[in-house]
């Protein structure tokens, strides 16, 4: 099932991040936005997930961390139990839950990809460069959605309409080169995507430009397509910025690599499938 910007949203929305950048969930957050009503069912599926937190070797206290707050009931206030909750454990609580529901579905896609994302991100420094560039071009896909969603959300409407809202945004952070320029100047045909033949540098900038473009206009609350333009041109524009003051090399600058994602793709899948036939070819001589 694919994962839709807005459902995505909904549980990057109740996100909340620590002092020392670690993000977690509240339970009971969580709990409405997986249509739990009643706080006692949805125990019954913390329970359930903390056995299989143990289950794993994971440290419950950890995963799971026991907390209270203090919450008005008409004139007097009393203290409720609540979880904070990280990011397995909530990949943990949805596996656990009521599958008739739609969004738990969504939760198992939304949290399934985010634990997937981060078991790449803390060994990153590892990967080699093609695998780089499919990790971050992963990210670019779902920072997109949600930028083509806030767009919209300003009155930037038809195709038309997004292609200059885009050309904007790349114009800021490449000095002024259109998407046509920058098709030229990296050699690439029409129908080639830009972002599928950069390499990792090149695609964090970007990735930087679209994120910060998708908060300020979501912050600034922007209802008009003009103002969502000018905006997308300023945020490429300040990246650009950033990378001249600590000497980086401009974008347009950077080499356009021969291999796209789409191949490094095709291959990954092949290697997947030869791997799969060798397992398969195994079992057959047992």
């Amino acid at each position: 099932m694919k994962l839709k910007a807005r459902e995505y949203k909904r549980f990057e929305d109740i996100k909340h991040l620590r002092a020392d950048g670690s993000e977690y969930w509240h339970a009971r957050e969580l709990a409405i936005v997986l249509d739990y009503v009643q706080w006692r069912n949805f125990m019954k599926v913390l329970d359930k997930a903390m056995i299989a937190c143990n289950n794993s070797g994971h440290d419950v206290i950890y995963d799971f961390a026991d907390v209270s707050k203090i919450v008005n009931a008409g004139a007097t206030s009393k203290p409720v139990k609540d979880y904070e909750l990280s990011r397995y454990a909530c990949y943990l609580i949805v596996q656990n839950g009521d599958p008739r529901k739609e969004i738990i579905a969504l939760g198992q896609t939304y949290f399934a990809i985010q634990t997937y994302r981060q078991e790449i991100a803390d060994r990153f420094n590892q990967l080699n460069e093609d695998s780089k560039r499919l990790v971050i071009r992963g990210d670019i896909k779902q920072w997109n959605q949600m930028l083509a969603e806030a767009a919209r959300n300003t009155g930037v409407i038809t195709d038309e309409e997004f292609a200059i809202f885009q050309n904007a945004g790349y114009m800021g952070l490449y000095g002024g080169l259109t998407v046509k320029d920058i098709h030229e100047k990296k050699g690439l045909a029409v129908r080639d995507k830009i972002l599928d033949f950069m390499g990792s540098t090149e695609l964090i900038a970007n990735l930087f430009r679209i994120s910060q473009t998708e908060e300020k206009l979501k912050r600034d609350v922007v209802n008009n397509a003009i103002e969502a333009n000018k905006i997308h041109h300023f945020v490429g524009s300040e990246v650009r910025a950033a990378i001249k003051r600590v000497g980086g090399t401009m974008p347009e600058d950077l080499p356009t690599l021969s291999k796209s994602i789409i191949q490094i793709e095709k291959e990954r899948l092949s290697m997947l499938k030869l791997k799969a036939k060798k397992k398969m070819l195994m079992l057959d001589e047992d």
